[in-house]
């Protein structure tokens, strides 16, 4: 009976997986690097005993890095583009807003001016700025361009996307720079003119979702998920290879127990997350969202020993997780609040019960993700196994038949979001999808 969990503590599925996804090079949404590794993901999965595995493709906005600048006195500091940043040049002030919170904006004039904000909150606020939420209070408030300012130390700028293809963002060119540099910005230039400079290429591109499955054909189905794009300035170690890596794992040690599933497990190792959930958002578009017991999805994992989870207010999710975890000696920690910002969240926004899998690190934010220092030498294949078991055991639990979770009415996830002080951003960025 427990002879998988020795299996999954010698198994190298994960990690050969994981030195292959980092080996490929720029996993951008829609690139080459993207297409190989969801075709090296797609033959994982199917050398580990998964069925049907394939690519469903879909067509996305391209965009593609080139040059970027902060032109200060006589001087060019380093940044580093923010993906879907248009393709443009805006001088203006420089006006350091700190954390960039909703206050700030309100407070502050920034109208024609380059405004730069970290990418942290401060710990007596109560909740998350997402940095599009950040951009969209800028470029609401007229400003000429952004600047997103790392909090963590060692010359690292940060990336990430500012806008969605549905969802055009004007002129207001986007960079990221790093803590040092911001600092001396700060220092030197605040209330002077700076030029910010971006060159992209923005196109017509394709990306794909990665499927297979395992256990019985059954209408009913548990989702295990992560996404296989990278941001291209980094090795997506991460965010999110490690997670594409836990897929695979679990799918091997799943192919071994296959005879105790319930329910069809589908794995989804998704396309395009980092410009806009747009992988998980199309697979969602065509989902029948009953026949979905439950999503887990994998985005943050092996980063730290301990695993969280985003359980989204089902305390039978929270539960399970626990009684897992407490079946292995093994500490975790459950959120049971709202996590809209990863591929489970085109899902549980409508009421599918879901999970965002973590872990923790210790570190305020992303620390090493979205940056050039998001590299395998920081991770251990002993955090690797481990996680596989825990999440192994809780898929089995969760698609057994003796485990049930109710749906939400979407009115019970919105609520929660005004409730937990979401909305106010999620509404500002277009991702509010609610009828006011």
């Amino acid at each position: 009976m427990t002879q998988w969990i020795g299996t999954t503590f010698e198994s190298d599925a994960g990690w050969d997986h994981l030195e292959t996804l980092v080996d490929v090079g720029d996993r951008m949404a829609g690139s080459e690097g993207e297409r190989r590794a969801a075709e090296a993901t797609r033959d994982a999965l199917a050398e580990v005993g998964a069925r049907d595995a394939r690519i469903e493709e879909f067509d996305v906005q391209g965009w593609t890095r080139g040059g970027s600048e902060i032109r200060a006195g006589q001087t060019s500091q380093d940044c580093i583009a923010l993906p879907r940043s248009p393709d443009a040049s805006a001088t203006g002030e420089l006006v350091d807003l700190g954390y960039g919170l909703p206050s700030d904006f309100e407070d502050t004039d920034v109208e024609g001016k380059v405004v730069m904000v970290a990418t942290n909150v401060p710990d007596y606020f109560d909740r998350f700025v997402h940095r599009r939420e950040k951009y969209y209070y800028a470029v609401e408030g007229g400003a000429a361009a952004f600047v997103f300012k790392n909090h963590v130390e060692g010359c690292l700028p940060p990336t990430g996307s500012v806008g969605t293809a549905d969802d055009p963002i004007g002129d207001v060119p986007a960079v990221g720079v790093s803590k040092e540099v911001g600092a001396r910005l700060s220092r030197r230039w605040e209330g002077e003119t700076v030029t910010v400079a971006v060159d992209a290429d923005v196109h017509d591109a394709t990306s794909g979702n990665v499927h297979a499955e395992l256990g019985p054909d059954t209408d009913e189905e548990l989702l295990v998920t992560s996404h296989v794009d990278a941001h291209d300035i980094a090795e997506g170690a991460m965010d999110n290879g490690a997670g594409t890596a836990m897929v695979v794992e679990m799918a091997r040690a799943l192919a071994d127990r296959e005879d105790e599933l319930d329910a069809r497990v589908h794995f989804v190792a998704f396309g395009a997350e980092e410009v806009g959930l747009e992988g998980s958002g199309r697979m969602a578009e065509r989902a029948n969202f009953d026949d979905v017991k439950a999503i887990v999805n994998n985005d943050g994992v092996v980063r730290g020993r301990t695993l969280s989870f985003y359980t989204h207010g089902f305390d039978a999710l929270d539960e399970a997780a626990h009684a897992v975890a407490d079946r292995f000696d093994h500490p975790v920690k459950t959120i049971p609040e709202q996590g809209p910002h990863s591929d489970h969240w085109p899902f549980v926004e409508w009421g599918v019960p879901g999970y965002h899998v973590m872990s923790e690190t210790g570190d305020e934010g992303r620390g090493w993700g979205h940056t050039h220092a998001d590299t395998l030498d920081k991770l251990e294949v002993r955090d690797l196994r481990e996680q596989a078991i825990l999440l192994t055991e809780l898929t089995v639990h969760l698609a057994s038949d003796e485990f049930s979770v109710a749906h939400k009415a979407p009115e019970e996830i919105a609520e929660a979001l005004e409730a937990e002080n979401k909305a106010k951003g999620m509404k500002i960025t277009g991702d509010w999808p609610y009828d006011e």
